[in-house]
């Protein structure tokens, strides 16, 4: 089918679909997938699609869930050295500890969007084996620090490096997956981060029983070897990684076409999947008022998440202070096995249903009642149970906010936008959870406990906001939706598509 035969039907309005043979045409740039009410103008066989998407499965997210669970890792085993001796070694003191956490934020913040860009810009399949490398040598570096401001330096550039890989990862994978699909996909690598909760706790307790890694003594091993495992796995992911459909070796030229024209006929308006860096576009991704809102409950979210991930040693800690310091390092592993598996389940459900902020609603109060527990007992059982509740709600964020901000825009250029901003508000989020468990304030820690209670209790109400006022834009949307053609009358192409989600045929996904 010819470009001007596609723009016909456009014009027209009709819904006459294509089979899935001429997913060729479609793919091709200049062609668009969708009429001007968003429709899709081609059909895929559902057999060919399901080979299709778990060949994609097997060759990406290993690889993207490896490098994730050693980021992770390498972030949050600060937690697992400071029970091992780190404040003392290193002579801190008071709220040294709490500086060094928030060091890594900083750096972390700032490079947020700007690396999500240069992802785009460079590639996912060279950059984001590029930052692992470097945060893999960041981790080894800080086995040889030996005094506060030496490992500030080092957290810093950690930061630097590990700022591109969640929001990196989570455009990457929508350059290959649906709006339904990319929730549970996301999640089989954002898992990895109370996985790496509790396999950081196992690794750290297997390392500590070492007598010494070459020169190096007790905390010190923990991130030389941690480190080293990095470096190797991005070195491995640089061969590995495909950049996008058209350039994977893996698929035949039948699947990228059909990888491509899928993912393109489920954006309105768009003749390309992977469009330039735009100006226009970059800021409908950041200031679409899904962005910001689930953006700021991600924000408040990471403050739980990054707080457990920091002080969950240190918690378990003042839960069992007889107990030795391997023990401790091991019950940190089972509310993380716990909440994994809530980080699956929720978008595994999201997947099927399409739908995420019910899932916003629903995981909420289980990190409300989990803190309720601290405040409200000091039995030491009571408290271990409530660190499980507050994993399993909270981990799944990750990958719900990170997909509801992709299902919300329409172009490649406003959804690597629109990550970034997820990730970067989130991360201010971590940055406030380092001080949310204060010296002062141990054993019963009820400043931080407060805080993670009032955090989320506002998730719950904005998120129940936001599902609400979706639905009602939407109606508005649909009210409006006769004026269509006029609506675009005398625009270009490229006008069009630079209104993304204020396409008047563009409707809310929740």
């Amino acid at each position: 089918m010819t470009s001007a035969a596609v723009d016909e039907k456009m014009g027209a309005g009709h819904l006459d679909h294509l089979k899935g043979g001429d997913a060729r045409q479609i793919a091709e740039r200049g062609q668009v997938a969708t009429d001007i009410y968003g429709h899709s103008l081609v059909q895929f066989d559902p057999k060919a699609e399901s080979r299709l998407r778990w060949k994609i499965d097997l060759y990406i997210v290993p690889t993207v869930a490896l490098l994730y669970l050693f980021c992770f890792i390498d972030r949050a085993n600060v937690g697992n050295a400071k029970i091992a001796g780190l404040e003392k070694d290193l002579g801190m003191t008071g709220y040294d500890y709490n500086m060094v956490l928030s060091i890594f934020y900083i750096s972390y913040i700032v490079f947020e969007i700007p690396s999500n860009m240069a992802c785009k810009w460079l590639g996912p399949g060279w950059f984001i084996p590029a930052i692992s490398l470097g945060f893999g040598i960041c981790s080894l570096g800080t086995a040889f620090v030996h005094s506060k401001a030496a490992i500030c330096g080092v957290r810093f550039l950690l930061g630097v490096f590990e700022a591109g890989m969640l929001p990196g990862i989570a455009y990457y994978m929508s350059r290959w997956y649906r709006r339904s699909e990319l929730a549970f996909r996301l999640s089989l690598y954002i898992v990895m981060a109370p996985l790496a909760g509790a396999f950081g706790g196992l690794l750290a307790s297997a390392i500590l029983k070492l007598n010494s890694f070459g020169s190096l003594h007790s905390w010190r091993m923990i991130f030389a070897i941690e480190g080293i495992i990095t470096c190797g796995l991005s070195l491995i992911a640089f061969f590995t990684l495909t950049d996008r459909p058209e350039t994977a070796r893996w698929l035949t030229q039948e699947e990228k076409d059909m990888a491509h024209a899928r993912v393109k006929s489920e954006r309105v308006g768009t003749t390309e999947v992977l469009d330039r860096i735009d100006k226009t576009k970059t800021l409908r991704g950041i200031l679409s008022p899904v962005t910001l809102t689930t953006s700021f409950i991600f924000l408040l979210n990471n403050i739980t998440v990054q707080g457990l991930a920091f002080f969950a040693p240190t918690i378990v800690q003042t839960i069992y202070p007889t107990n030795t310091v391997i023990s401790q390092q091991l019950h940190t592993v089972p509310p993380y096995v716990v909440g994994g598996f809530f980080t699956l389940v929720f978008p595994f459900l999201s997947w099927r249903f399409d739908r995420r902020l019910v899932f916003f609603v629903f995981s909420a109060p289980l990190i409300m009642i989990g803190y309720i527990m601290f405040l409200a007992s000091s039995d030491a059982q009571t408290r271990y149970g409530a660190t499980f509740l507050i994993a399993s709600g909270a981990f799944a964020f990750g990958a719900l906010c990170n997909a509801q901000v992709s299902a919300n825009v329409v172009s490649d250029t406003a959804r690597a936008s629109a990550i970034g901003t997820n990730v970067m508000l989130g991360n201010i989020g971590g940055l406030i959870s380092t001080w949310s468990f204060l010296p002062f304030d141990k054993p019963n820690y009820h400043i931080g406990n407060g805080l993670n209670l009032a955090t989320s209790s506002c998730i719950l109400l904005l998120s129940t906001s936001l599902l609400f006022w979706m639905r009602w834009d939407n109606r508005k949307r649909e009210a409006r939706s006769a004026g269509v053609d006029e609506a675009l009358a005398g625009l270009t192409q490229q006008q069009q598509q630079d209104l993304d989600w204020k396409h008047p045929s563009f409707r809310w996904r929740a």
